[in-house]
């Protein structure tokens, strides 16, 4: 299956930065062979301005990004997930969905850039450390055999990219 092309959907409870971020960095460095989503258990509704704001000056493309509910990917049309990680301890300990399929998943927990107090710099710093760590994972998830890897293998590699640099305290 050379050609397959794997959807990934990113949770987070608000939909506004981490699983944002995800989408963004997956539809980019995925070549093709991944294609991102994001949504949120409670969306607020709006994209933190600090998210767009890093990804805009990193070169990302922000214009089909929105914050929208985990329920449009339970949707009968919706796309088949091939996996699903969540990126928020909040959305990790919530009651999902049954997603159709049985999608490979794991937590990739990283601390809210959006809570982040201080100056603007440290502000932002936030957002560019979450941005990183979030790219590490990707990095690492986009680079694994995966069509050679059985799913028992699968699954244990994927939680282990969770735990890398940044995870936060429950995805340790």
């Amino acid at each position: 299956m050379p050609d397959k092309v794997f959807n990934v959907l990113f949770l987070c409870a608000g939909n506004s930065a981490r699983s944002v971020m995800a989408e963004a960095i997956l539809n980019r460095e995925g070549e093709g062979r991944f294609r991102g989503f994001s949504a949120g258990s409670n969306p607020s509704g709006e994209i933190a301005a600090g998210c767009l704001d890093v990804l805009s000056r990193l070169g990302f493309d922000t214009s089909g990004l929105r914050a929208k509910s985990w329920e449009e990917f339970a949707a009968p049309d919706a796309p088949m997930m091939d996996f699903i990680f969540t990126v928020c301890d909040d959305a990790a300990g919530e009651t999902c969905p049954v997603w159709p399929g049985h999608p490979v998943t794991a937590h990739w927990g990283i601390e809210d850039p959006c809570i982040a107090e201080g100056s603007d710099a440290e502000r932002d710093h936030a957002f560019c450390q979450a941005l990183r760590f979030l790219e590490n994972r990707i990095s690492l998830f986009t680079s694994l055999p995966i069509e050679k890897l059985d799913a028992i293998a699968l699954k244990s590699r994927v939680a282990e990219i969770g735990r890398i640099e940044g995870a936060s305290p429950a995805a340790q």
